[in-house]
């Protein structure tokens, strides 16, 4: 039996095209603290973010299309995340109901599926 503990990392793809744009939205419309990447790992680029106690990494791919894939962040105050998403142009998509759980996900500009929620 494996033990759980935590998450450590998330790792989403984006396009090669699309970092430089990517780094930008998770600095600075998500607001993510950018952390230190071992680049001399890796044979493509990317960034790393701090995300509460866990790592958000971006790595590059090519797109695969539109996916049910997501990570979900819990958040405080979701209506007010709500409303800075959709200032800065983030549709959000209303999901089924699950009791003790308000939420929505979104798309984050490179296809990647995000949900955030707030427990009740």
């Amino acid at each position: 039996m494996i033990n759980f503990k935590r998450a450590d990392h998330i790792n989403i793809c984006v396009a090669p095209r699309q970092l430089e744009a990517a780094r930008d939205f998770y600095a600075n419309v998500l607001g993510l603290k950018p952390i230190p990447r071992p680049d001399h790992v890796f044979d493509t680029p990317g960034y790393w973010f701090l995300i509460g106690d866990i790592e958000l990494h971006i790595g590059v791919e090519q797109p695969v299309g539109l996916t049910f894939r997501h990570t979900a962040f819990e958040v405080s105050n979701l209506s007010a995340v709500r409303g800075h998403l959709e200032a800065n142009g983030i549709a959000i998509c209303e999901e089924p109901v699950i009791k003790g759980r308000n939420r929505f996900t979104f798309l984050d500009p490179f296809g990647n599926r995000m949900e955030l929620l707030e427990y009740s």
